[in-house]
């Protein structure tokens, strides 16, 4: 056996196992291994490729890693694959900013190119993080959501989700990103609370009155094409059926009844423009109103706007609101908060416009979305309520087009003759419609010419497909891995993406097979600022994992990063790394102990090896905290499971069971060798458990320590491919265990005292008087109360002038210590 040295580095442990694990394969998936329950697939999240790396990675992955290298070490063959997301608007947005271009400003073909080239060299260093981070990734099963392979899963899912009549194409009121410039799905926007100006306007009426509407959109008095009453406010219903003048346009508008209208908000009087929110959308749908689009494709007014057009949204409400002032018609003005509905990729607030696009039909299966969520099991279990909610509250039909270059292309034409749509047959996945042609002339008009769809997939209805590309899926319930790995076992994610991707790979995977694509789900919440505040660069508080790392190490930030339980959002304290650190040097140090007394010992599971009471002891601790915290990991609360172990190593372990046994190794010679072997048989295995229960958390420093002795003794190459831990029937001794936890509360006194009388530990005890009750607890651990504590007599009875009250189950003993 190699000695262990006397310092741990934990860089260059790092570097060393980094390489041993990717060039022996030790999670490399082996498909020879059928057998279903024999395998545990985990939905890998693919991370997008936006060049941002941030402490969420590390705070999220790490989490997931955790039960990957657990259900590794439970013996199952492992499927861990690592995706790339890199065909979305984050995307296009990094390379805007890396680069200084926008789409239009090239070709098509040349900025895929571009794209393709800066995405390449950001994977790698995402590819650089995880692996330094020890995440237990199959590197041979990398993926990429712009790649061919993948193009055609998407591809193929279009077409099938087309022929089964749930992809369809229509005009009709979609939501719209200014700035980004294309078509968004509702799961797209977010709230975002903003101050405003609430105008108070007066509108002429036919017949000399007038009415006043409250607005903090007056930019959108062009398209105004209603003025709406409640029916039952006493103050309007005069005024129902006549029509209102807009002021400065000079058009005409009804003023009609709409029991949807707050009386109380403003002055109760609501105009309905096309459109300022989805409330407009609706009442355009109900009272069958006229549609007047204002406000272009880059957030600027058209041609309907008037003398306004050209102008950007906000110049434009500047200008009206100052016309209006003019003419007298801005009666108030009040400050407001509102909610703003913003993309959430780039905090642009969203518009509504009339435009063309392809739809994925799934409003009608609501009652199956919540279903299917019941039918999955969560960790933790209320966020089913986030889906749930997010199902509850859809209003639009999935939404998968969008008006960008880079994407997975819709395999689609146009009959240039009569506007047939044209889908691509399934031999010729993947398709470019803009390189390639259909196989066949329109079926409609028999024409050859055709005009390729210019807008390209939205990146979710790709990553939405995740475990059929794990699976190699072919469509029509085939593929190579489909009844390998799917349904897969469990989808690891965060909360905010809970509407996004989970619930869109739930709506695309049940359309294609008719399963939930996984058994569980594990949802993890957020790192946050040492003052527990979103991370941002505006606010200056984003944390870099990778200095984390340098500065301290990997097996630091994994800890840190299981410091909570799932779901709970964690600030970063340098603290718990330092913590982390401070575990790691005691982990080293006491394995170097241990070791170097365990150099001529080979393990036995033979009872009759243990002889003395505190082995016992300790055996039966192992074998509780063995249990509890396999029990802790099936339930995915690694959090708990690693302060148990640590615990177990810090108190039962170190603290106490090391001080036992340092007698018996120290002083061989004294002791018979039933006495050696049994502490040597203790220490073993309670420090191979111990590193076994902490190597899904801080794999580098166990596999390190492991390699040292117990790969040898195991034959096994790695720790992460050693057996789980598991106690021997016979270490259950529940007599032993309350015995010995009396015996460790008076050591524990005893040192208390040596301390507040200014003795070393060393110092020897004349006589330790007990009283008579604590007799059948100690009697039997006498020897090592007398090694550990350097006893020279132990005596049960009266106890005159008590040194210590020893409180035991709730009851107080006096104890002597005399010197």
């Amino acid at each position: 056996m190699v000695e262990m040295p006397k310092r741990y580095d934990p860089h260059e442990a790092e570097k060393k196992w980094m390489e041993y694990w990717e060039k022996e394969g030790i999670f490399r998936f082996d498909p020879k291994i059928k057998e279903r329950d024999k395998i545990f697939a985990i939905d890998t999240p693919p991370p997008t490729v936006s060049g941002t790396i941030h402490m969420g990675h590390a705070f999220g992955f790490s989490q997931a890693d955790f039960i990957a290298r657990y259900k590794k070490m439970r013996g199952y063959n492992l499927f861990y694959p690592f995706g790339y997301d890199d065909n979305g608007l984050a995307t296009e947005l990094f390379v805007r900013k890396i680069k200084g271009v926008l789409p239009r400003d090239m070709s098509r073909e040349d900025y895929v190119k571009l794209v393709l080239e800066v995405t390449e060299k950001a994977e790698r260093e995402f590819e650089k993080l995880f692996k330094r981070m020890a995440m237990a990734f199959d590197w041979n099963l990398v993926y990429r959501t712009i790649s061919p392979e993948v193009t055609e899963i998407s591809q193929l899912s279009f077409i099938e989700l087309y022929e089964m009549g749930r992809a369809y194409r229509k005009e009709d009121v979609t939501i719209w990103c200014p700035s980004c410039e294309t078509a968004i799905a509702q799961v797209e926007m977010e709230d975002r609370k903003e101050k405003a100006k609430l105008y108070y306007i007066r509108f002429d009426v036919e017949g000399g009155e007038s009415i006043t509407i409250a607005t903090t959109r007056p930019e959108l008095m062009p398209a105004c094409v209603a003025i709406y009453v409640h029916p039952e406010d006493e103050r309007y219903r005069h005024l129902i059926g006549k029509r209102a003048k807009l002021p400065i346009f000079g058009r005409e508008v009804p003023i009609m009844a709409n029991e949807d209208v707050d009386m109380e908000y403003g002055t109760g009087v609501v105009y309905h423009c096309t459109f300022g929110d989805y409330a407009d959308i609706e009442w355009a749908r109900a009272f069958n109103t006229d549609i007047i689009i204002v406000i272009d494709k880059q957030g600027r007014m058209n041609e309907k706007a008037g003398k306004y057009a050209g102008l950007t949204v906000r110049e434009a409400r500047e200008r009206i609101v100052e016309d209006l002032k003019k003419e007298g018609r801005v009666l108030k003005e009040e400050d407001v908060e509102h909610v703003v509905n913003v993309h959430e990729r780039c905090g642009t607030p969203i518009e509504f416009r009339v435009t063309k696009q392809w739809f994925i039909r799934y409003l009608d299966l609501r009652e199956k979305w919540l279903e299917l969520g019941r039918e999955l099991k969560w960790y933790p279990e209320h966020m089913r309520t986030r889906y749930e909610n997010w199902v509850r509250g859809l209003k639009w039909d999935w939404c998968i087009s969008r008006q960008r270059k880079f994407g997975v292309p819709f395999p689609v034409w146009y009959c240039k003759r009569c506007g047939e749509i044209i889908v691509a047959n399934r031999e010729q996945l993947p398709v470019d419609p803009f390189k390639d042609k259909p196989l066949e002339p329109c079926p409609k008009c028999g024409s050859t010419e055709f005009i390729p769809e210019q807008d390209v997939m939205d990146t979710w209805a790709t990553s939405s497909l995740t475990p059929l590309i794990n699976a190699g899926w072919e469509g029509d319930n085939k593929g190579e891995l489909m009844n390998t790995i799917y349904p897969m076992d469990l989808r690891p994610q965060g909360h905010d993406i809970i509407s996004f991707w989970l619930f869109n790979t739930v709506v695309k995977c049940y359309l294609h097979t008719g399963k939930l694509p996984w058994k569980a789900t594990m949802i993890n919440g957020h790192a946050l600022d040492p003052h527990g505040r979103k991370m941002s660069k505006s606010k200056g508080n984003v944390i870099d994992p990778r200095e984390v790392m340098d500065k301290y190490c990997a097996d630091a930030l994994r800890y840190w990063a299981s410091g909570t339980k799932l779901g709970d959002d964690l600030p970063f304290q340098e603290k718990d790394v330092q913590t982390a650190m401070q575990l790691i040097n005691k982990l080293w140090n006491a394995s170097r102990f241990v070791l170097k007394h365990l150099e001529d010992y080979r393990p036995e599971s033979s009872r009759a090896s243990v002889v003395r009471a505190e082995d016992a002891w300790i055996l039966v601790r192992l074998s509780k905290v063995i249990k509890e915290v396999t029990e802790l990991f099936e339930a995915y609360e690694y959090a708990k499971a690693r302060k148990l172990t640590e615990q177990f190593f810090w108190y039962d372990l170190c603290d106490n069971y090391l001080e036992m046994v340092k007698q018996r190794l120290y002083n061989r010679n004294a002791y018979n060798e039933e006495e050696i072997s049994s502490a040597q048989y203790c220490l073993y295995h309670s420090l191979l458990a111990v590193l076994k229960m902490l190597a899904p958390i801080m794999p580098y420093i166990t596999e390190e320590i492991y390699s040292y002795h117990s790969r040898q003794v195991e034959s096994k190459r790695s720790i992460h491919e050693a057996s789980w831990p598991s106690p021997e029937p016979w270490w259950e001794n529940g007599e032993v265990e309350q015995k010995g936890n009396v015996v460790v509360s008076l050591l524990s006194a005893i040192r208390q005292f040596k301390n507040r009388n200014r003795m070393p530990l060393n110092a020897e005890i004349k006589e330790l008087i007990l009283p008579e009750e604590l007799k059948a607890a100690c009697k039997e651990f006498e020897p090592c109360i007398m090694e550990t504590a350097k006893v020279k007599k132990i005596k049960y009875g009266d106890v005159s002038s008590p040194s210590s009250i020893l409180e035991v189950e709730g009851e107080e003993y006096p104890v002597e210590m005399r010197v």
